[in-house]
This record gives C-alpha cells, sequence and structure tokens, in this order.
C-alpha cells in the first residue's frame, strides 16, 4: 500500500519486511504511561482502540505479537488477552532476558523481531531487535536507540502505526483489511 509508505524510509521499510512478530511495552507505548487509582485503590488505564483493532489483521497475516511489561496490573492482563495476544509477561524487571527466552523459543532471529518501547528498561531490547520503534514523546536518550520514532505519542495509536507500516512493507495490508472486513460483516 503506497500511501502509507509514503512516510518511511528505504531502511525503514526494509526493516519492516523482515518482521515475523511485534513485542510492545504496555506503559507508554499502548497507554500514555498515566495510572489511575480510584478511591477502593483499582488501577485504571486508557487504551487505544485502534491498537487493538489491527491486531486481528497481524493475526490473519500471520504475524506474531506479544507484550513485555514492567508492571502487574490485571486491567493491562484483561486487555492484552482482550486483545488476543500470542503472548504476554508482566513485572518483568530484565526486559533483555525475556526477549531472549521468546526469541528462542519462538526459534526467530532478531531482525524478525520489532519492538516498540520508550523507556530506559527498554534500551537493551531496543538496541538488539531488528526494527526498533518508540513513540514520539519517549525521551532522546531512548529514541537514540530507534530505526523509527511514530507520530504517535504513547496511547495514541503507536501500536497501529508500526502494525500498519508492518502490513505494508510485507504487502499484506489490503489484503488484512479486506479479510478483517469480509469477517466482520459475516457477524454481523
Amino acid at each position: 500500500m503506497e500511501s502509507i509508505l509514503e512516510a518511511y524510509t528505504s531502511t525503514q521499510i526494509d526493516k519492516a519486511r523482515k518482521v515475523k512478530m511485534i513485542i510492545c511495552d504496555v506503559d507508554g507505548v499502548l497507554t500514555n504511561g498515566g495510572i489511575i487509582y480510584d478511591n477502593a485503590g483499582t488501577e485504571l488505564k486508557i487504551f487505544n482502540v485502534k491498537d487493538g483493532q489491527v491486531m486481528k489483521m497481524l493475526r490473519h497475516s500471520g504475524l506474531r505479537v506479544g507484550a513485555i511489561t514492567g508492571r502487574s496490573s490485571e486491567v493491562v492482563r484483561l486487555r492484552m488477552e482482550e486483545m488476543g495476544m500470542d503472548f504476554h509477561y508482566h513485572g518483568i524487571k530484565d526486559k533483555y532476558q525475556q526477549y531472549q527466552e521468546i526469541k528462542k523459543e519462538w526459534e526467530l532471529q532478531d531482525e524478525e523481531i520489532s519492538y516498540l518501547g520508550d523507556d530506559i528498561i527498554d534500551i537493551p531490547v531496543l538496541k538488539q531487535c531488528g526494527f526498533a520503534i518508540t513513540p514520539q514523546d519517549a525521551k532522546p536518550y531512548v529514541k537514540a536507540y530507534a530505526h523509527l520514532v511514530t507520530e504517535a505519542r504513547g496511547g495514541e495509536g503507536v501500536f497501529r502505526e508500526a502494525a500498519d507500516l508492518i502490513l505494508a512493507a510485507q504487502g499484506k495490508f489490503e489484503q488484512a483489511m479486506w479479510q478483517y472486513l469480509e469477517n466482520y460483516q459475516e457477524k454481523s
């Protein structure tokens, strides 16, 4: 899909073509990084539905998706399940080690993995993976390790922007979109 790809460099498109798995951080990528607690101590977060919407398109296209988050949160677990992620790891303080385990388990090479992260804890994985992506509002010292800085800020469609690029670079965007629409119409 040419219109999606126009905004990206040939290097970014080449990296996106090789991706078989997208792994993301949660706070600061799928959310804006804020945490809300109500008076009962219940944790609340705001997720962008556009990020979840593209998940089925990725799955139909044979791409795998997961999350590694440094926090443990029931609301995040629920959202990851609802999005249909292939895996999600919570309370992980050494994301690099978890990344290595995922890579081994799924028998993938670094160049086949895109990682979306926004903070210091993500830098080791951003340095290692094949296609490192950060949100527009990540700190400059984190962006320094990115192959792509999205137009979107954390919680405002970062994952969707990355997924659209990867699907388009692989020539899968239109087919995935139409397949999704056909499945949606069948259920309506």
